[in-house]
């Protein structure tokens, strides 16, 4: 169930969240709420329920029990999206994939704008079979944007790509909190990285951890250990 929140709400709220597997909970009991306006990691090891956890915030999975709250729309950023980079398109027509399928004009930026926000001013009439792993990742995290969604959900938006592309996504996603745009982002790296952000969740099928970087870190003395190679 998804519902909409009053306002002064918490931009997102989960409530006893569970689904499952066959007979195996893939997410079990987790609740928590996000801030308007905030940046939050969501981190745990590998098979955690991280983008299980994610699809059933944003609805494309139908949670077993518990509940979904929202103030305002949704949208998701997949950490594998069903596109073939080959398909003869240009990276404008890739971004205006995300407009609003029922109010095209919702969206408050151009592409033009939404390009030069992820480092890729003038690269809109460039083919995707022209463009580098980072720069999928770009397009996508624009694509994404162009939705102008109260809650941005977003995937291991930084996985494969080089340091300086992942310092710059970080920084746009600290602009888009900055604007009121609620985000929680789904991360493998456990380290400095987590300071960029106003809170980290972490979740081991269950809600492991919740508060700022530095409490979360007193909670959990050995995260290196509950991480495991994920972060290595």
């Amino acid at each position: 169930m998804t519902s909409s929140l009053p306002d002064q709400s918490p931009a997102l709220r989960a409530e006893q969240l569970r689904y499952g597997y066959g007979e195996q909970n893939a997410i079990d009991g987790v609740s928590f709420a996000l801030g308007n306006g905030t940046l939050t990691a969501l981190v745990g090891p590998n098979g955690a329920g991280k983008s299980t956890l994610l699809h059933l915030l944003q609805g494309r999975l139908r949670q077993s029990s518990g509940a979904v709250q929202c103030n305002g729309s949704i949208a998701l950023m997949p950490q594998k999206a069903v596109i073939d980079w080959s398909f003869p398109i240009t990276v404008e027509q890739m971004v205006k994939l995300g407009q609003p399928s029922r109010h095209p004009s919702a969206s408050s930026q151009s592409v033009d704008s939404l390009l030069e926000q992820v480092g890729m001013n003038g690269m809109g009439s460039r083919r995707l079979n022209q463009l580098s792993g980072g720069q999928q990742q770009r397009v996508l995290l624009a694509r994404a944007l162009m939705q102008n969604a109260s809650v941005l959900l977003l995937d291991e938006p930084c996985s494969a790509i080089d340091p300086p592309t992942r310092a710059h996504l970080l920084k746009v996603m600290r602009q888009q909190a900055d604007r009121g745009q609620t985000l929680l982002v789904s991360s493998h790296d456990w380290g400095k990285a987590l300071d960029s952000y106003d809170r980290v969740l972490v979740i081991n099928k269950q809600l492991v951890a919740n508060g700022t970087p530095s409490e979360v870190r007193s909670t959990i003395t050995d995260m290196d250990g509950m991480m495991g190679d994920c972060c290595a």
